[in-house]
C-alpha cells in the first residue's frame, strides 16, 4: 500500500513512498488537514545519501507500530531538503535553537499553521545514545499538545518569531572594503589550519573548498603562506580514504581527523567546488598530482552522475548491499586475485599499507601511507614510473569494482548544483585543453536552460523529464556565473545572454527592500519566514555567489550599479567574514574579486581563425582569476557583452584589447604581446 509520497518526483521521498506511515508531501493539502483535524504536524526532512536517513527510515517509519501512532495523533508530512532548501533553512534554524545542534534526519514538530514547537535529528527506535526512543518523543508530544497547549503555542510563537528575526536578518550597516580584512582573515585561517593532518576542525572533518580558494586567490599573487595552506589541504585530501583513489570523486566528510573513514556518500556540490580547486591549485603550483586529482573528479562525475540528457545527478548512496561503504572497502586476498602479480601486489601494499587486518571492519580503505618519491626509491623506478604503475593498478581495481552492486543514485538534477560542475567542467576545458569537459559543459549548459527554464522563470529540480520547484536566489546566481564562465571557454554569445536574462530576473524577483537578496522569490509559497542565508554551508550562501555574479557581469557590461550593489552588500558583512572565514569563505572570494579590478580582455576575430584561437590561447596559458573575456567576430551581435564595442580589428588580423574599468592598452595581434601585456607589471594602461 502506498501514500501520497508516491506522485512526488524526489527519490528521497519515493523512497518513503511504501511506507505504513500516511506520508503527505509539503504542501496546503496537509497543513488543511492538520487544521480541520486539530493534529500537529509531524515534519521530516533528509535527503537519499543520508545514512541515517535511511536507518530511521527502517527503524521507525517501516515499523507498524510507530506508524499507527503517527498516523492517529499526527499529520506527516516529508521533504527532500535539496529540493526545498528554504524549508531546511527555516527548520533546521529551529531545531538549533531547541537543541543547540542540528543535522539530518530532521525531526520537528508543528502547529497546523506552521509554526515549530519541538524538534530533534535522528531518533532510536529503543533508548540509547542518551537518546529517548523516538515513540517516546511521540507520546510526549501527544501529551503536552493534549494537555499544555496554550504553552506550547505560546513558545511556538516565539520560536517563529526569533527565526523572522534571524531568517530575514537585514545585512548590518556597511563599512569601507579594505586589503587589511582580507589578510586578516587569512591570518584566521592559517592560525585554525590543522598543520598535522590537513584542513580545519576535528572530526567529524569537511573540507573546505571555499576557503582553499580564496587561499589560492591570494596564492595567485604571490602569497606563499596562502600557497603553503591550500597546498597543505589539497595534498592532505586527496591521499585516499575520504577521496576515492580507484575511480575518483570525494565523499562528503571523514569521520576521523586523518581523511582515511569516510561518510561514504558523495555528493555533487563536493566533487564540483574540490575539482575547481584542484585545478586551480594545479594551476598555480604546477604539481601534477593535482591536476591528476581535478581530472579524475571530473571524470568520475561523467561517468557515474551524468544522465543521457547532460544533467548531473545529485549524490551517490553511503550504502550498498545494506551495507555503509561496501562498495569501496577491499581485503588483501581480494586485491591479491585481482592484481594477480607478487611484484604489483607488493608495490600496491607498499603503496596503501595494506594489512589482513584491515583499517575498516575487516577491510581496507585505500589510502596512502608512501608517497611518489618514496615508491619510487623502494621499487627503483622513476617518479613517473610510479604515476603510470599506480594508474593501471587502479584500473584493475575499478573494472573488478564495477561488477559490485552500486550505491544507489539520487538521479534527480539540481540547478545550483549543475552550476558549480558547469563552472569547473568549462574551466578545466579551458585550462587543461579538454574538448571533451567543454562539450560536457555546452551540453549541461543546454540542457539548464531548455529543461529548468520555462520562459518566465528558472526551476529547482528535474527528474525523469519533469520539472519542478521553483528555483532559488543560489540557483540563480550560480548558473549566471557558470553561464559566464562557459562563455569564456566558448564564445557563443547565446550562453552570455542567457546569463544576462538570468541576472536581471534575479534582480526583479529575490532582492530586498534595501539591499541583498532573499533566498525565495516574490511569489514564492507563503512561509513563516523569508529566508535570507548569509552563511555558506556545504553549497555557498546564495546571497555570496549573487555578489559575485553582479560583481563579474558588471566587467561584462559596464553597469556600474551592479558592482556598487555588490560592494555594498560585501562591505555590510565585513565584521563575520574576517571573524569566520571558514563560515564566510565565498563572501571573502566576493571581497577580493571587488577589490582585484580584474583586467578585461576583448577578442576581436573570428573564434574559428587560428590567430584567434592563439590570442585565445594566450590568455588562459596560465591561471587568470582577475580577468574577464569576451570573443567575437565582426560585426558584433547585439547581445554582445558591451566590453567588445567600438573594437575592430587591426590591419585585418584579430586583434586583442586589455583594458582596466574599460580603459585599454593598444590592441595587440600576436600572442606573445597580449601575454606581456597581461603580466602582473602591465597594471596601469594609459587611456584610448
Amino acid at each position: 500500500m502506498t501514500n501520497r509520497l508516491i506522485g512526488e518526483n524526489s527519490p528521497y521521498l519515493l523512497q518513503h513512498a511504501n511506507n505504513p506511515v500516511d506520508w503527505y508531501p509539503w504542501g496546503a493539502e496537509a497543513q488543511e488537514k492538520a487544521r480541520r483535524e486539530d493534529k500537529p504536524i509531524f515534519l521530516s526532512i533528509g535527503y537519499a545519501a543520508c545514512h541515517w536517513c535511511h536507518v530511521m527510515a527502517h527503524e521507525s517509519f517501516e515499523d507498524p507500530q510507530t506508524a499507527a501512532l503517527l498516523n492517529r495523533n499526527f499529520v506527516s508530512i516529508k521533504v527532500d531538503r535539496e529540493e526545498r532548501p528554504d524549508l531546511d533553512s527555516i527548520y533546521m534554524s529551529a531545531v538549533v535553537a531547541i537543541t543547540g545542534q542540528g543535522g539530518w534526519p530532521m525531526s520537528v514538530f508543528l502547529t497546523p499553521d506552521g509554526q515549530p514547537f519541538y524538534g530533534g535529528t535522528y531518533y532510536p527506535p529503543i533508548r540509547r545514545y542518551s537518546m529517548p526512543s523516538f515513540q517516546e518523543v511521540l507520546t510526549s508530544v501527544i501529551r503536552a499538545w493534549e494537555q499544555e497547549r496554550s504553552e506550547l503555542i505560546k513558545s511556538s510563537q516565539q520560536l517563529t518569531d526569533h527565526l523572522r528575526q534571524v531568517n530575514t536578518l537585514p545585512i548590518a550597516a556597511s563599512r569601507q572594503l579594505g586589503s587589511e580584512s582580507l589578510d586578516q582573515a587569512a591570518l584566521n585561517l592559517g592560525q585554525a589550519y590543522d598543520w598535522k593532518f590537513g584542513g580545519w576542525g576535528s572530526a567529524p572533518k569537511f573540507p573546505q573548498p571555499m576557503a582553499i580558494e580564496f587561499l589560492l586567490l591570494r596564492a595567485a599573487r604571490g602569497d606563499t603562506f596562502s600557497r603553503d595552506i591550500a597546498s597543505h589541504a589539497l595534498y592532505s585530501m586527496a591521499k585516499g580514504g575520504m577521496y576515492d583513489v580507484v575511480g575518483g570523486g570525494f565523499s562528503r566528510y571523514s569521520t576521523d581527523n586523518y581523511w582515511l573513514i569516510p561518510h561514504f556518500e558523495k555528493m555533487l556540490y563536493d566533487n564540483a567546488q574540490l575539482a575547481l580547486a584542484y585545478l586551480h591549485g594545479y594551476l598555480i603550483t604546477r604539481q601534477e598530482y593535482l591536476r591528476q586529482v581535478c581530472e579524475e573528479t571530473l571524470d568520475f562525475i561523467l561517468r557515474e552522475m551524468t544522465s543521457v540528457e547532460g544533467g548531473l545527478f545529485s549524490s551517490l548512496d553511503a550504502d550498498s548491499e545494506g551495507e555503509e561503504g561496501k562498495y569501496y572497502l577491499w581485503t588483501t586476498a581480494e586485491l591479491r586475485q585481482i592484481v594477480g602479480n607478487d611484484d604489483d601486489f607488493a608495490f600496491l601494499a607498499a603503496a596503501y599499507n595494506l594489512s589482513t587486518a584491515g583499517n575498516f571492519e575487516g577491510a581496507n580503505i585505500l589510502q596512502r601511507a608512501l608517497d611518489d618519491e618514496q615508491l619510487a626509491e623502494r621499487f627503483d623506478l622513476l617518479p613517473e614510473q610510479v604515476l603510470a604503475r599506480l594508474k593501471d593498478l587502479h584500473k584493475q581495481l575499478l573494472k573488478a569494482r564495477g561488477r559490485r552492486v552500486r550505491p544507489g543514485t539520487d538521479d534527480k538534477v539540481l540547478v545550483a548544483w549543475n552550476a558549480l560542475c558547469l563552472s569547473a567542467f568549462a574551466q578545466a576545458a579551458r585550462y587543461l585543453q579538454r574538448p571533451d569537459y567543454l562539450k560536457a559543459a555546452q551540453v549541461n549548459a543546454d540542457f539548464l536552460l531548455t529543461r529548468l527554464h520555462n520562459g518566465d522563470r528558472l526551476l529547482r529540480s528535474w527528474r525523469g523529464g519533469q520539472s519542478r520547484h521553483n528555483a532559488f536566489l543560489e540557483d540563480y546566481a550560480a548558473l549566471v556565473l557558470a553561464l559566464l564562465d562557459l562563455y569564456q571557454s566558448d564564445p557563443d554569445v547565446r550562453w552570455y545572454k542567457n546569463a544576462e536574462m538570468l541576472l536581471e530576473e534575479m534582480l526583479d524577483h529575490f532582492q530586498d527592500a534595501d539591499t541583498g537578496f532573499f533566498d525565495t522569490r516574490d511569489d514564492h509559497d507563503q512561509l513563516i519566514s523569508r529566508p535570507k542565508d548569509l552563511q555558506d554551508n556545504a553549497t555557498p550562501s546564495g546571497s555570496a555567489l549573487a555578489a559575485l555574479a553582479l560583481l563579474n557581469m558588471a566587467s561584462f557590461s559596464g553597469r556600474s550599479d551592479l558592482a556598487r550593489r555588490a560592494e555594498r552588500m560585501i562591505s555590510a558583512m565585513h565584521d563575520s567574514l574576517t571573524r569566520y572565514p571558514t563560515a564566510f569563505a565565498k563572501w571573502l572570494c566576493a571581497m577580493d574579486r571587488a577589490l582585484s579590478v580584474p583586467k578585461e580582455v576583448a577578442i576581436i576575430g573570428d573564434p574559428g581563425d587560428p590567430r584567434t584561437v592563439d590570442l585565445f590561447k594566450g590568455v588562459w596559458a596560465e591561471y587568470r582569476p582577475d580577468l574577464i573575456l569576451a570573443v567575437s567576430a565582426l560585426p558584433l551581435s547585439p547581445d554582445a557583452p558591451e566590453l567588445l564595442e567600438d573594437r575592430t580589428l587591426v590591419a585585418g588580423k584579430p586583434a586583442a584589447y586589455v583594458c582596466r574599468n574599460f580603459v585599454c592598452h593598444k590592441p595587440v595581434t600576436e600572442p606573445g604581446d597580449l601575454i606581456e601585456l597581461l603580466a602582473p607589471a602591465a597594471e596601469s594602461p594609459p587611456a584610448t
